[in-house]
């Protein structure tokens, strides 16, 4: 339990961001394993998908780095299925 109000403020604050981030990353799973399915994944769903990785990583629910790293073999896998 928090012993100031500050404190207290951003438990409230941090349970908030929690609940926002996890359905964000719920969000990208789920688009994830919609484009990572061999052979039905369309160009467009995976450019929808890079772009939701780039929002995520904008807002800090990803780190940057694993953003870019996501991002590189989606590229891949659409340059080898072309």
């Amino acid at each position: 339990m928090a012993n100031t109000k500050s404190a207290a403020k951003r438990a409230r604050q941090t349970s908030k961001r929690t609940l926002r981030n996890r359905s964000a990353l719920g969000r990208l799973r789920t688009m994830e394993k919609g484009a990572g399915s061999k052979g039905s994944s369309s160009a467009d769903e995976i450019r929808a998908l890079i772009s939701a990785i780039d929002k995520a990583a904008k807002r800090g629910i990803i780190h940057e780095n694993a953003a870019n790293r996501r991002k590189t073999r989606l590229n891949r896998a659409l340059a080898a299925a072309k």
